[in-house]
């Protein structure tokens, strides 16, 4: 693994085939959990995937009952709240984490699409849909089905954030 600042280090370009690489050092610190690699050793960009989503929200509060209660989502406790200058709580998203931050939001909570797929939004995979379309109806939340055809429904939080969220096999 290559640590963050290892990466603004070595980030360089090969002016002979015009193609970006990485100089990696060996000198990252055990914390970082990065492999020491050769000095040199060049190395496409690899994503693991996503690490965790970040979302505003006006009260943590009313979007802890929201994930917490209606989406099931369990607190990682092993997340610091602390280190932070603003409220907020990192929740398990099956391997992910969504981060709650309660902040101003920038974003206008009026004349948002109908239709969150055509906002902004994240997905999370689901092994059954059925659960949550009949927990979002007993809640009173407006969802809209995807409009290409896949098992995957759309809804907002209480912040106007978007959700998608598709039926799919796990992936991990």
């Amino acid at each position: 693994m290559i640590s963050h600042k290892q990466l603004l280090r070595g980030y360089g370009r090969s002016a002979s085939r015009g193609i970006r690489h990485l100089r990696v050092h060996t000198s990252c610190r055990s914390n970082f959990g990065c492999k020491s690699m050769a000095a040199e050793e060049t190395t496409s960009i690899s994503f693991t995937g996503v690490h965790h989503v970040a979302v505003i929200c006006k009260n943590l509060e009313e979007s802890m009952d929201f994930y917490q209660r209606i989406l099931g989502l369990p607190v990682n406790p092993d997340r610091p709240h602390d280190k932070l200058p603003y409220r907020g709580a990192w929740l398990m998203i099956g391997p992910e984490m969504v981060h709650l931050m309660e902040l101003p939001n920038p974003d206008p909570l009026e004349g948002r699409p109908e239709h969150g797929g055509r906002d902004r939004h994240f997905c999370a995979g689901i092994q059954c849909l059925r659960p949550l379309i009949a927990k979002l109806e007993a809640e009173g939340i407006k969802y809209t089905m995807s409009k290409s055809g896949r098992p995957a429904a759309f809804f907002r939080d209480p912040d106007m954030n978007t959700l998608e969220v598709v039926e799919i096999e796990p992936w991990r």
